[in-house]
């Protein structure tokens, strides 16, 4: 049984940073996808980062250049460093894995097995 808890959230002004935390029960040794989404309220969950079991990555647009997706897998823990942070970055931050490698990383939802409660991230202006 896979668990992931986040962590790191919290209450930031703009041009500010935060690094999130998600810390999974459990971690493969073979193909599998982790990735951070977001919602925010009055909008759809949107992709915003992921990391492949090999170190593949990928981010949306609207973050590159500002965050880093990472994990340790020694501490079985993913990361998101997030700088220059923009009111437009509040939400509520969830941690999801694709536990057998059938989303290649991209931001559909569906394609992820397991999630987080997630962990609020607010950005003032």
């Amino acid at each position: 049984q896979v668990q992931l808890v986040e962590s790191g959230g919290g209450s930031v002004q703009a041009g500010g940073s935060l690094r999130l935390s998600c810390a999974a029960s459990v971690y493969t040794d073979s193909t599998y996808w982790m990735a951070w989404f977001r919602q925010a309220p009055g909008k759809e969950r949107e992709g915003v980062a992921s990391i492949s079991s090999n170190g593949s990555k990928k981010y949306a647009d609207s973050v590159k250049g500002r965050f880093t997706i990472s994990k340790d897998f020694a501490k079985n823990t993913l990361y998101l460093q997030m700088n220059s942070l923009k009111p437009e970055d509040t939400a509520m931050y969830y941690c999801a894995v694709d536990r057998w490698g059938a989303s290649g990383g991209i931001f559909i939802g569906p394609l992820y097995n397991y999630w987080g409660q997630g962990t609020q991230v607010s950005v003032s202006s």
